[in-house]
């Protein structure tokens, strides 16, 4: 039976994605990738689909029309590893910000230590980011404070994207539910999980900011991010929040 996979969002990666593919497989560790591709203009399917043909088996392809957001692409992918029965779904970037020898280390807090979501974490001790300009940097913790501060949420990075999910976790949550695309996304995907009572443990990490390729970050995804957190805390004071984002 399956039992590790990495779902990797792209869009115009052509210069990371083949040299992502190669490390997370070198660790022969048993994962297997699956790459959603937002039809790149790059290429980056392309190169995928060569992956394919190295690694058969092992490296997977959805691909869609259009820049349809980080949200919708995971959880397109969390549908579909869901429906071939993957035990531990992980999220990675495929700009090596996430270092792919850390991900035993979030299964391992999932599969021994008994969390439910093993969260890569720059903000808890021994977690930091590198090559951050000061401006992304203020955005991020400021972010992170802000969240923390109006959700009550126990978690010092809510929008980090380096993750490992049992499964069971996304069972669990209605998809319908999840309204956020960009910055936004990965706050409530934890917000669902904290109020589904699941375990949720932050490892920390060294994030490096991408060395080639350009930023997906941008005024759009910073504003859902600010106006998101409100809602989310809305909803969860006085719209039964619980009970709407619990899949029946």
């Amino acid at each position: 039976m399956p039992e590790k996979i990495v779902i990797i969002p792209t869009y115009n990666e052509k210069e990371n994605i083949a040299s992502m593919i190669d490390a997370v497989l070198a660790l022969n560790q048993g994962y297997h990738i699956l790459v959603i591709d937002d039809g790149s203009p790059d290429g980056t399917a392309e190169i995928v689909k060569s992956a394919i043909q190295q690694y058969p088996g092992q490296v997977f392809l959805e691909e869609r029309k259009g820049k349809l957001g980080l949200g919708t692409a995971y959880i397109h992918g969390f549908k579909w590893c869901l429906q071939r029965d993957y035990a531990f779904i992980f999220e990675m970037d495929a700009d090596f910000s996430h270092d792919p020898n850390d991900l035993e280390r979030l299964y391992t807090t999932c599969k021994q230590d008994n969390a439910d979501l093993a969260i890569g974490s720059r903000y808890v001790k021994g977690g930091e980011t590198e090559n951050w300009p000061w401006d992304r940097q203020l955005y991020s913790r400021g972010g992170a404070l802000y969240t923390k501060i109006l959700t009550w949420m126990p978690i010092q990075d809510p929008t980090a994207g380096f993750i490992c999910y049992r499964k069971e976790v996304l069972e669990a949550i209605n998809f319908d539910m999840i309204s956020f695309v960009g910055y936004a996304f990965q706050i409530e995907m934890k917000f669902a999980a904290w109020k589904l009572g699941f375990k949720m443990v932050e490892v920390p990490i060294i994030f490096r900011d991408r060395k080639v390729g350009v930023s997906k970050m941008n005024k759009g995804i910073i504003k859902e991010g600010v106006l998101g957190v409100i809602s989310i805390q809305w909803q969860s004071m006085f719209k039964n929040y619980r009970k709407r984002v619990k899949a029946s």
